[in-house]
């Protein structure tokens, strides 16, 4: 029987946590300093370290992980801003700048690669039966998607998100108001892996979906909170 949590890979999850902390240091740096910036990172980490044993078990696909495991991460050093006394706004904001850090050690070639692979038929089929799997609600904190056929034009595919992962995991750790920033690192990952995403609505803006829209070689057109404009 699978064991439902994902103690066992408490070594894994942190030296990801300490690969993307070590990428984002820099934007930490620019607003605390050297000094204060270790100590948050310090006190991150070990807030990162006590949230694993609480992560609600949605399964060990690599899919579905990948789209979940960024927020879990990101969480930690919220908690820890929080108490420093930053605002939503400011906190959010460096938020996005560590979030945006996630995939920025890819080299240009497994980016092309993977830019390519994101509109094969191959990835579209893996897409649709991951949705129709999702819909068996296995584990009721994962994702719950409807996979969407392209029109011909103006997408090739996308994926109405009506239920969340990484929003059930925020309200449970009642930090729900921080999803809407986490969302919005969508928009530097698509320019960067050359998604073509749109998007004009998601959950954690109240909406009752995300939808998610890939066009290749298409522009990234995605809402962002206010204090994230100057970003896009």
């Amino acid at each position: 029987m699978e064991e439902e949590n994902y103690n066992s890979r408490k070594k894994v999850f942190l030296k990801a946590f300490d690969k993307l902390l070590t990428r984002a240091r820099p934007h930490l740096v620019n607003q605390f300093g050297e000094q204060q910036t270790d100590r948050i990172i310090q006190e991150s980490r070990q807030e990162y370290e006590a949230l694993i044993p609480r992560l609600p078990f949605i399964g060990n696909s690599n899919l579905k992980l990948m789209f979940f495991l960024p927020t879990t991460r990101l969480l930690p050093v919220y908690r820890v801003l929080q108490r420093l006394g930053l605002s939503l706004e400011e906190s959010g904001r460096l938020i996005y700048l560590i979030g945006s850090e996630e995939g920025s050690d890819m080299s240009p070639i497994v980016r092309r690669l993977m830019a390519y692979l994101w509109f094969s038929s191959l990835f579209s089929s893996l897409a649709r039966n991951r949705a129709l799997h999702s819909q068996k609600r296995t584990y009721a904190p994962d994702f719950v998607i409807n996979f969407v056929e392209g029109d011909g034009q103006t997408f090739d595919y996308g994926a109405d998100y009506i239920e969340c992962a990484n929003c059930k995991l925020l309200k449970a750790e009642q930090a729900f108001e921080l999803a809407p920033f986490i969302c919005a690192t969508d928009y530097r990952i698509s320019e960067r892996l050359g998604w073509g995403l749109i998007r004009t609505m998601t959950l954690a803006e109240g909406y009752p979906k995300c939808d998610f829209r890939f066009k290749k070689g298409g522009p990234t057109r995605v809402t962002m909170p206010e204090a994230l404009l100057e970003f896009t």
